[in-house]
């Protein structure tokens, strides 16, 4: 490929050191099953001093122009029917008073712009304590609360959006018996543990009934037995995904640089693992522009999937090298974690 710095290609994932508009132009049309990737949000971080870097824009304008081109695309290149799901947040703008830029609002536009349907949101709920120390917001600073809440604000959520391009899905993604992994912190709810309990004269805790599901469904070939896809289906349908480990995720620190943010983090792995689970069979293909130091390539691949991902940043790209040489042993391992 023309522009790439560097590159490794092996039989499940391809990755690529460059410019993701340089990669993706060379893509070949209707050829990506899903997509996942988090937009470097302009006015937010600062992922390098790179003029093609996003996040460098001027303005919230000249980013949503630079965006767009990519948007065109992530369409072009995605079969018919099929998933993207973007990662964002609302942003804090700080160049006429501080205040909230709805960055998902503009996403969604511009989406719908080039063909595709949006589907729905996800929120992705956040501890405020655990927000509060990882980024140092003074608003979130509990002496606000004394001095003036005026300036206190609340932790803000993430959200996931989920668009769909138009036309007919030649593939269907199915799960024919069920699903049987769970990503996330808490997987039964006291209500499932109850009516659980009730129905079959048992007095299980969370961590037993858990473990009594692992090992009576794991092998079952009737989707409609399958209490533990039932449960799963059930946490993961909700609107709001409240249990999402925030540190579940990739070593990083070994990849910054002086020009890096202090708060860069990397997309936690129970959401993307949720969303590859959910839009894609195994050995199809998902695709992330913004790569990171892997986690969007990492999880596919360590599901059956195969994967693209295209980093700009030099120091990232070395770190998902690393980082993608443990993909493919980490599916028994969770396993060996859910039902120890």
């Amino acid at each position: 490929m023309k522009n790439v710095i560097d590159q490794v290609v092996t039989d499940n994932y391809a990755i690529y050191n460059s410019d993701c508009m340089y990669v993706l132009n060379e893509l070949e049309k209707n050829s990506i099953d899903f997509s996942v990737y988090s937009p470097p949000f302009a006015g937010l971080y600062n992922y390098s001093s790179s003029d093609n870097d996003f996040s460098n824009c001027e303005s919230k304008e000249q980013f949503l122009e630079q965006y767009e081109f990519l948007i065109k695309e992530i369409s072009r290149v995605t079969k018919p029917g099929r998933i993207t799901a973007v990662h964002c947040t609302d942003v804090i703008m700080r160049d006429a008073g501080e205040y909230l830029w709805d960055f998902p609002a503009e996403i969604k536009k511009l989406h719908e712009k080039h063909g595709f349907t949006y589907r729905n949101q996800i929120t992705v709920w956040k501890e405020p304590l655990k927000v509060r120390m990882r980024t140092m917001v003074k608003s979130l600073m509990h002496k606000m609360i004394v001095e003036d809440s005026t300036e206190c604000f609340t932790a803000m959520p993430d959200y996931v959006l989920i668009f769909k391009k138009k036309g007919e899905n030649e593939v269907p993604v199915t799960h024919e018996f069920g699903m049987f992994e769970y990503a996330g912190e808490t997987p039964i709810l006291p209500n499932i543990l109850r009516a659980f309990n009730n129905a079959n004269g048992t007095n299980f805790d969370e961590e037993t009934l858990w473990k009594y599901l692992g090992e009576n469904f794991y092998d079952c070939k009737d989707p409609k037995a399958n209490k533990l896809s039932h449960y799963i289906w059930q946490r993961y349908a909700s609107s709001v995904w409240d249990d999402i480990r925030i540190d579940e995720i990739l070593p990083f620190r070994d990849s910054k640089e002086e020009d890096d943010e202090k708060h860069v983090h990397p997309l936690q792995l129970d959401v993307i693992d949720r969303l590859v689970e959910l839009y894609t069979n195994e050995g199809e293909t998902v695709l992330t522009p913004f790569m990171g130091v892997g986690s969007e390539v990492f999880s596919p691949v360590s599901k059956g999937r195969k994967a693209i991902g295209i980093e700009l940043k030099e120091s990232y790209f070395k770190q998902a090298v690393i980082n993608l040489k443990h993909a493919y042993s980490r599916n028994s391992e969770i396993q060996d974690d859910m039902f120890a």
